[in-house]
Formats: C-alpha cells, sequence, structure tokens
C-alpha cells in the first residue's frame, strides 16, 4: 500500500489527516527501494489502493468528499471515484500525479519487476465520476424507475425494499442521516444490501455494479437473461462491460502489467471469460489474479469458484481455505492434519492458487488478539507451509517482513490487528527500514533482520523447481499413528501441530521436504518422520536404489542428516527436538 510504504512519520495522530499524518508517495518506491524488493525474491509489485478513491483530503481540481462518504479520513481504497486517475494523495505534485505514477512503472520495468494494479469490479464510490473519461462515467443514462435493466450500470431501490423508502440514509454517529444526491432514488450498496437504510457493517460507501444480469437471482440463468460468450462485439454486450473493457485498456496501454481483482466471484463468470480474452488480445502475458471465496453466499456461480475463475482465463485465485485453516490451528480449533483437505493440494488445479499468509484484509501475523498472541515469528512456520504447498503465485504483504503487529487504533477500524487501509498511517516496523528512503535492514532491530532474512532464503528456495514446476507429497496421513510425529499432551493420534510434505521436479531431479512445528509454545520433542516406500520411489526411482539420503537444511540452520534410505518408512527421518514455531526446508540428495 503506497500510503504506508514510503511514509516514515511513525507518531501519526488517531484519525489524523494526512497533513498530521504523512502519506507515502509513487517516489518513495526509489531505485533503492525497488533493488532491495528485487534482492529479497519479489517478482511483481501489487500497488493497493492508487485509484482515485472518495477521501477527506481536498485538492484545487477535486473536493473532498461528504463524510457520509468516508470509512477514516483517507477513505476507502476500494471506493472507486475514478477508474482512470490515481489518488493525488501519492503525488509530490498532485497535479502530475499521473505522471509521476508513470514514472514509477518506467522504474519498476527498469529493475525488471512487474506492475498489478486493483481492479474493483463489482462496486465504486457513491460519488463516482470520471474527470478523466466523463463520457465514461457510470450511471449517467440510467433508467432509475427499474431495479434491474441488462443495460443500466447500477441497480436502484424501490418501494418494497426495506429501510422507509427515499432518501437514502448512511449511518453517522448521529444515527442515520440522509444523502442529498439519492433523495429521489437509491441504489443497491456494494456488499448487496438491498435496503434504504444500509448499516455501518455495509459497504455503504459504495454502489453495486450492474452486469446485465440481476444478482438477486442467483448465478445467471439462460431463461431470464442470456450473456454474451467470449469473442462478442462490444456493442452486443451490456453497457458495464464495455465500460470496464476500456478501464483495463487504459491501464494497459500505460504499461500495468497485471490486475488483482477484487471480490471477482461476485460477477457473472460469462464476463471474464469475456473481459480476459479481450485483455489477452492487447497482451498476451498480462495477469489476472482473483480474490475470491467459495463459502461466500453472493458467488454468482453453482460451481467452485477455484474452477470457474481458471476456466475464464484467470492465473491464480485466492487460497483462503489454506489460509484460514492453519490460522485456526495455531489458534487451537484445528489440526494441522486438516491442511489436507483444506488445500485440496493433491488436485492439480489447487497449484494455481495464490497463497498468503497476510494481506490488507486479513489481521497481521503478529498482531496481539491474533495467531495465538505469538509474535513474529509465527510467520516463519506459516510461511513455510503456505508458500510451499502449490506452484502457483506467493505474496508478501508490506510489513509481513519486518514483523508488523498493527498496534493500536489509527481511525475509522480501531484496533483489530490490522494495518488500516482507511486512514493515514504508517508501518511502525518498516519505517526504520524505509529511513531517509535509503531502504537498509541497518536500521531494523536483531530480531527484524533475521526475520527478513528468512524471508529472503524462503522465496529464493520457493523460487527453485522443485516448487514452481514439481509436485507434491503429504506426509501427515501417514504419521499420524507415528508417536514420535510431534505427539503431546497424550493426544490420540499425531498431526495437531507438526506439518510436513514433499516436494520434487521429476525433471530437475529435485526433491525438497518441508516441516513445520504451527505450535506457538512448545518445542515438540523427539521428532521422527516417516516416509513411506511409496514415498520414496515418487521421489524418483534412482532415490529408492540408493543405500542412504541425506537431508540438508536450506533456510540458515545447519542441520543435515543423513539416513539409510530402507530405514525411512520405519525409524523415519530422526530430526530430534523441534522448536515451537520453526520450520525446516530439507533438500534432498
Amino acid at each position: 500500500m503506497v500510503r504506508h510504504f514510503g511514509n516514515t512519520n511513525a507518531a501519526p495522530k488517531l484519525n489524523g489527516s494526512m497533513a498530521d499524518n504523512g502519506c507515502g508517495k509513487f517516489a518513495d518506491i526509489n531505485d533503492a527501494a525497488l533493488s532491495s524488493l528485487r534482492k529479497l525474491g519479489i517478482s511483481h509489485l501489487w500497488l493497493t489502493g492508487i485509484l482515485e478513491q472518495a477521501s477527506a483530503t481536498a485538492y484545487p481540481e477535486r473536493p473532498a468528499d461528504d463524510p457520509l462518504l468516508l470509512k477514516g479520513k483517507a477513505g476507502s481504497p476500494y471506493a472507486i471515484r475514478d477508474y482512470f486517475d490515481v489518488s493525488p494523495d501519492y503525488a509530490i505534485d498532485p497535479s502530475k500525479r499521473l505522471e509521476e505514477f508513470k514514472a514509477l512503472l518506467v522504474r519498476i520495468k527498469k529493475h525488471k519487476l512487474k506492475a498489478i494494479i486493483d481492479f474493483v469490479p463489482n462496486h465504486v464510490a457513491r460519488s463516482y465520476s470520471s474527470d478523466i473519461r466523463p463520457e465514461l462515467s457510470f450511471g449517467k443514462n440510467d433508467d432509475t424507475g427499474k431495479f434491474f435493466d441488462p443495460d443500466n450500470n447500477f441497480f436502484y431501490l424501490g418501494e418494497l425494499h426495506p429501510g422507509e423508502g427515499a432518501p437514502l440514509k448512511l449511518p453517522s454517529n448521529q444515527g442515520p442521516v440522509p444523502y442529498e444526491p439519492e433523495s429521489t432514488f437509491g441504489r443497491v450498496t456494494g456488499n448487496n444490501a438491498l435496503t434504504w437504510s444500509p448499516s455501518i457493517h455495509d459497504w455503504y460507501e459504495t454502489i453495486k455494479l450492474n452486469y446485465g444480469h440481476d444478482f438477486t437471482v442467483g448465478p445467471p440463468r439462460e431463461d431470464l437473461h442470456s450473456l454474451p460468450e467470449p469473442g462478442a462485439a462490444p456493442q452486443d454486450t451490456p453497457d458495464t462491460w464495455r465500460k470496464m473493457d476500456a478501464i483495463l485498456s487504459y491501464w494497459q496501454e500505460m504499461g500495468v502489467d497485471g490486475f488483482r481483482v477484487d471480490m471477482a466471484h461476485m460477477i457473472p463468470m460469462a464476463y471474464w471469460g469475456w473481459q480476459v480474452e479481450r485483455a489477452r488480445k492487447r497482451d498476451p502475458r498480462v495477469f489476472f489474479m482473483a480474490e475470491a471465496y467459495d463459502s461466500d453466499p453472493t458467488k454468482l456461480t453453482d460451481g467452485n469458484v477455484l474452477d470457474e475463475l481458471l476456466d475464464a482465463g484467470f492465473d491464480a485465485v485466492y487460497d483462503d481455505p489454506t489460509y484460514s485453516t492453519i490460522k485456526a490451528t495455531v489458534e487451537g480449533q484445528q489440526w494441522a492434519n486438516d491442511i489436507d483437505d483444506a488445500s485440496n493440494c493433491f488436485v492439480d488445479r489447487f497449484h494455481q492458487s495464490l497463497r498468503y499468509a497476510e494481506n490488507h484484509d486479513e489481521v497481521r501475523l503478529a498482531s496481539k488478539g491474533n495467531w495465538a498472541a505469538s509474535g513474529m515469528a509465527i510467520g516463519k512456520p506459516v510461511s513455510a507451509i503456505i508458500y510451499g504447498l502449490g506452484k502457483g503465485p506467493i505474496m508478501i504483504y508490506s510489513g509481513q517482513e519486518t514483523g508488523e503487529p498493527a498496534d493500536g487504533a489509527e481511525g475509522f477500524s480501531g484496533d483489530d490487528g490490522r494495518s488500516s487501509i482507511f486512514d493515514y498511517g504508517c508501518l511502525p516496523s518498516l519505517v526504520p527500514w524505509a529511513s531517509k528512503h535509503l531502504y537498509r535492514e541497518a536500521g531494523l532491530s536483531p530480531e527484524q533482520k533475521e526475520l527478513r532474512q528468512f524471508y529472503a532464503k524462503l522465496l529464493k528456495t520457493c523460487s527453485q523447481p522443485a516448487f514452481t514446476k514439481g509436485d507434491f507429497y503429504g506426509l501427515n496421513h501417514a504419521n499420524r499413528d507415528n508417536i514420535h510425529y510431534g505427539r503431546i499432551d497424550g493426544e490420540p493420534v499425531s498431526g495437531h501441530w507438526l506439518y510436513s510434505f514433499m516436494r520434487r521436479d521429476e525433471l530437475s531431479d529435485q526433491a525438497f521436504l518441508v516441516v513445520a512445528n504451527l505450535n506457538p509454545r512448545e518445542t515438540l520433542p523427539d521428532v521422527s518422520i516417516q516416509i513411506p516406500d511409496n514415498a520414496i520411489s515418487w521421489l524418483s526411482r534412482k532415490h529408492l536404489n540408493k543405500k542412504t539420503l541425506t537431508f540438508r537444511d536450506t533456510l540458515g540452520g545447519q542441520q543435515k542428516w543423513k539416513v539409510a534410505t530402507k530405514s525411512l518408512s520405519s525409524e523415519g527421518l530422526p530430526v530430534g527436538n523441534l522448536a515451537a514455531m520453526s520450520a525446516l526446508y530439507l533438500k534432498i540428495k
């Protein structure tokens, strides 16, 4: 998040303005920063929340938004005010904000990195109006007397919808307040809230967009309103489709390499098949990653969203089930054994999942009220598992590598364990690294340096063929009855805190054993990992015929084991004591 990344004001005020608390700039992502990130192991930068958003900060060419439309002084970066512009907050000279953004794109490419920005297709700010392309503003030609029309950009509230009717009333500290621009009609809120009085828990600052399908009937149905197929001419598609295609084309022409799509499952899958195909005709290498949740009842498909979005052409889709299961394991509600079913990593398509241990929507690993209050070190086993499971992209959120705890309230969100996306602030853990915009580890604490170096080693290892091209073999099932597989406290089976798996690439003959202890407090004593004969055979016939195998850690430890191959299925690999919150990436030779 640009607002946080380069902001070195380490003493922000609660609910402070940009003048009070400072704000990162495009220029702060300078050559030193990009060089440091490249050395860390980064290949793509997702520049979060750069599109012009509703905000309390005024500029000569752009007044501040109505406070009723704002969550926090900075406003939600997902309440887009102009899809063809960037936030003036991030420019040294706000009148030249697009030029400064273009200069950043040039710097990113100079360092052989790629740039990804947000695409927020489901909703826009209630104040949306494009200054750059006013003819493509949403809602200008809508029939506001209809709840749904295929060529309307929005959905409009009627007499039967709850909330006492017009005017639309938005939440405030004084209770619901009439919103004057929607005094004669009301538009459906971004999270599908069909009410004239959305609550503070709704996405009340946004309006739901219409893709030619009435979302209230569930997934698209041919008998109600058929949607165009991929390859359809633009004039044969709903108006919202054409406007969104113009938006993506605009950013592609500017040099953006890809898009992180917000809540992609809330959009008809037919649109994605059409849109991704058109974007790829402009640039065959354009990268599409989807935030999507199969468990969300708002999804517009009867199928699994991972399958549906991959079929539509996406490169990667969020792996929320694995993240949620590992978090629940650390916090005591689930077992490491549950990861196999959650991640479904035995299925090839899982390997196109986008995996993360933190992002702007989720709590920080080091936050006091989450992850069993384990501190920054819990990121090691969590990330070791998540990043090593599949072949798809892996994401590290700015501040994760320095143990950002997100302590204290910044404004709208309160003290919720997240780095607020609604308020002007900084990442205190990152400030010493970003000091004077030199981006050096010298200012970090010894613990932070060690953590950042751990992530560098982890990312480097995960870029090797066993992980980017190889297959997966889980070992927890084979060790359920192994009493030396991390079993403590009289547990009836093993696999509560310990998770292990192998990855191997047949072409390069490269293989790894990953071992992680998710227990935030206890060392697992005298660990031994049984590796069945068929697992050794799976590594390769060459391994099976060797009398001994060597296991050497690549994450910085000096551990090395040389073990008789025939003993691995019965006696196992004698790892010994495995410290709390630790992980091993053992290269097998």
